[in-house]
C-alpha cells in the first residue's frame, strides 16, 4: 500500500468544486446567528513559490498591488457586514493564512486587523491563528501580531539542513529560522507551532531527526510533520522529481517515534502536541462547524454549501484568480463551490473524525444521521480486521479510532473513503491540468 495518496484536510477538496449559479449569501447567512463561528482570511502573497507548493499563492508583487488587494478585502468586508449585522455574528476564530500573511508591512498588518475589528464581532476568548515565514518574520511584526490578540503562530520551517531547503525550493536558510524561532518564543505567543516535511531528496533518517532534536530546543508547543507531496502544477513536477514513498514512510516511523517518546502527543498523522498532562486529546465534534472567507483563495462552509475561489497552483492561474477577486464587484453572489448531498455530509463527518484522535464517537454519528457508521461504511470494519482501526469504550461512550499502524497510513485510508462522484471531479480537474501543462511544454 502506497501510504501517500492524498492529504485530506478537509472534504471535499476544492478541485471537485464547479460553477455555481444563482447562489447568494444571503440565503445562508442565517446559519452564522449568534456565537461560534471561524473566520478565515487569506493572504496570497509569498516571496517565492517553493518548488512543492500546490497553495493559491503569487509571487513578486508590488507595494501597490498588496495595498489593491487590501482595498479590495475592504470591500468585501463592507459587503459581509452588513448581511452579518442582523444575524448578530460573533466570531470565536480567526485565521489568517496565505501564501506568508507577515509578507505584508507592520502598517499593512496593523491596517488588516483594524479593518477585521471593525466590521466583525469577535468573542472574548477568540482563537486568533497566524501564519509565517522564517524571512518574513521580525520583531515588529510579531509585536504587530501580540497586539492585535494573536494565540497561535505557526512557521514553516520544513527542515534545518540548508541542503534539504535547496532542494524544496526554500528561500530561506537553516540559520534565518533559529532566528526567527528565538524571536517567536522571545514574544510569548501562547503556541508556537512549527511545520517539517519528510521526505525531501536526499533526506535520511538521521538528517531529519536532527532536525527535530534542534527544533525541540526551542520547546515549541506544537510540531507538524508533513510528507512531501509533488503535485499537479509545483515546480518540482516540472523537475520531474517523484518522492519515494518507502523512504519517506520510514522516516516518518522514526520521526513519529522520536517526538512521542519525547513527551509529544501524536493526535494525527501530522499533529504532535507538548502534553506534559496524560491523556488524550479532548473530543470535539467537527464536521458541522460554519466557517466564512475573506480574500482570494480560502473557502467558507456553510452547512452543505462549501465554496471558493476556483482552485489554482500555477502562477498564471493565481494571477488571473486575483485579478478576478479584485475585479469583484458584489461578493454575496456565490458563483464557484459545491452542495454536498446527504451521504457527502455523511462521509466528510467519518472523514473529519477518523483522521484525528480520540476518533469517531459512534453513539453521535447513529444520534446525527440515523444509521450506524459500520453499516454505512462496511470498509470500516475490514480497516479494524487489518488492524487499521480499533474500537475504545469510554464514559463518552463507543470510539471508532486509527490504531498507531492506522495513523501513518491516514493518507492512504482517508481517500477510500472519498466518493466516487467527488473522485471523478477531482480526477477530471487534474487531467485537464495535466493537459494544459503538456501544452505549454509543446
Amino acid at each position: 500500500m502506497n501510504p501517500y495518496i492524498q492529504y485530506m484536510y478537509s472534504y471535499p477538496h476544492k478541485t471537485a468544486y464547479r460553477q455555481l449559479s444563482g447562489v447568494s449569501l444571503q440565503d445562508y447567512v442565517h446559519l452564522l446567528e449568534g456565537g461560534g463561528h471561524g473566520l478565515y482570511v487569506h493572504i496570497p502573497f509569498c516571496q517565492a513559490k517553493c518548488g512543492y507548493c500546490n497553495l493559491f499563492s503569487v509571487t513578486g508583487q508590488s507595494p501597490y498591488a498588496v495595498e489593491k488587494y487590501l482595498d479590495t478585502l475592504h470591500r468585501q468586508c463592507m459587503q459581509y457586514a452588513a448581511l452579518l449585522k442582523p444575524q448578530k455574528t460573533v466570531f470565536s476564530e480567526l485565521v489568517i493564512g496565505g501564501g506568508t500573511p507577515l509578507y505584508l508591512t507592520e502598517k499593512q498588518l496593523e491596517q488588516m486587523f483594524q479593518l477585521l475589528r471593525s466590521y466583525f464581532a469577535f468573542s472574548k476568548d477568540a482563537e486568533i491563528i497566524a501564519e509565517t515565514a522564517p524571512n518574513q518574520t521580525s520583531a515588529g511584526k510579531l509585536a504587530v501580531l501580540k497586539q492585535a490578540g494573536v494565540t497561535r503562530v505557526s512557521m514553516g520551517i520544513q527542515s534545518f539542513q540548508d541542503e534539504e531547503l535547496e532542494a524544496l525550493g526554500r528561500r530561506h536558510r537553516a540559520q534565518t529560522a533559529r532566528e526567527a524561532l528565538h524571536l517567536l518564543k522571545s514574544a510569548d505567543f501562547a503556541c508556537v507551532n512549527a511545520d517539517f516535511i519528510y521526505g525531501i531528496p536526499g533526506q535520511t533518517v538521521q538528517s531529519l531527526l536532527a532536525s527535530l532534536k534542534e527544533a525541540l530546543a526551542w520547546q515549541p508547543e506544537e510540531i507538524f510533520l508533513y510528507p512531501l507531496y509533488v503535485k499537479h502544477g509545483a515546480a518540482m513536477e516540472g523537475q520531474g522529481i517523484v518522492p519515494d514513498s518507502a523512504q519517506a514512510y520510514e522516516q516518518y516511523l522514526h520521526a513519529s517515534s522520536f517526538l512521542r517518546n519525547a513527551g509529544f502527543r501524536q493526535d494525527s498523522m501530522r499533529r504532535f502536541v507538548r502534553a506534559p498532562q496524560a491523556g488524550q486529546r479532548r473530543y470535539e465534534e467537527c464536521g458541522f462547524g460554519t466557517s466564512l472567507a475573506l480574500g482570494c483563495g480560502g473557502r467558507s462552509y456553510l452547512g452543505n454549501l462549501h465554496f471558493s475561489t476556483p482552485y489554482a497552483i500555477t502562477k498564471e492561474s493565481c494571477l488571473a484568480r486575483l485579478a478576478e477577486y479584485e475585479q469583484t464587484a458584489d461578493f454575496t453572489q456565490i458563483t464557484h463551490g459545491l452542495f454536498l448531498s446527504a451521504q457527502e455530509m455523511q462521509r466528510r463527518y467519518v472523514i473529519r473524525h477518523l483522521l484525528i484522535l480520540p476518533g469517531l464517537l459512534l453513539e453521535r454519528y447513529e444520534q446525527v444521521f440515523g444509521s450506524q457508521a459500520m453499516e454505512d461504511f462496511p470498509m470500516l470494519r475490514s480497516w479494524m480486521e487489518r488492524g487499521f482501526a480499533a474500537l475504545h469504550r469510554t464514559e463518552e461512550g463507543t470510539f471508532l479510532a486509527l490504531t498507531q499502524a492506522g495513523i501513518g497510513l491516514s493518507d492512504a485510508l482517508g481517500p477510500q473513503l472519498t466518493s466516487p462522484q467527488v473522485r471523478a471531479a477531482m480526477e477530471e480537474w487534474d487531467q485537464l491540468q495535466a493537459a494544459g501543462t503538456a501544452g505549454k511544454e509543446q
